[in-house]
């Protein structure tokens, strides 16, 4: 089965993730896109992340009952900071029948030259790249294994969500009421 490994902090999930999400699953040979909650980007500060668990439960509540995503905890087991790599190397082992393909913005593909074993990545993995606002995609003829797809562009962030909270904005409407209410209900981002 070809699956999809989402990786991100997802500190909120919101609409844009899970519209690329469906994305990716409809327009892709993508079946299953699982949602990889990162405890620690290496590449991020820690300063407003949310424990691991909150996220998690965010990215449950959001998905639902969709059989075509997951929430997936496996980096609250490894090592951290977490690292690709050692990511795919433990889901390759406890799944060796499933195909996994790395989903990721156009942002993450300009740095990906700096990912811990970045080379074995590239040679082992597919890539499939969606846009992100800023980041031009850039020639990938250098890559064997990348896909650009044509997802839309969202202009939406976490970064800019937790921002407005923050500000006491209600931006309930950039991410599943479910979610919102979570939020709202442990007070977060205040």
């Amino acid at each position: 089965m070809n699956i999809g490994l989402y990786f991100g902090t997802f500190n909120p999930i919101h609409l844009g993730h899970l519209a690329i999400a469906n994305y990716i699953v409809e327009y892709t040979d993508i079946r299953e896109l699982w949602f990889v909650v990162s405890p620690h980007n290496p590449f991020k500060q820690e300063t407003s992340l949310l424990r691991d668990w909150h996220r998690l439960e965010m990215v449950s509540l959001a998905i639902g009952k969709d059989m075509r995503f997951r929430a997936c905890d496996v980096e609250f087991r490894l090592s951290k900071p977490s690292y690709t790599i050692d990511t795919l190397a433990w889901l390759h082992d406890r799944y060796p029948s499933h195909n996994f393909s790395i989903v990721m913005g156009s942002d993450n593909l300009q740095s990906l030259h700096k990912w811990k074993n970045a080379d074995i990545i590239m040679r082992d993995y597919r890539i499939i790249i969606y846009p992100r606002p800023g980041y031009p995609i850039e020639d990938t003829a250098k890559f064997n294994n990348i896909t650009v797809t044509d997802a839309p562009l969202m202009e939406i962030s976490a970064t800019f969500i937790r921002k407005a909270v923050a500000a006491g904005k209600d931006v309930r409407y950039f991410m599943p009421p479910q979610v919102w209410n979570y939020i709202e209900k442990m007070n977060f981002f205040r």
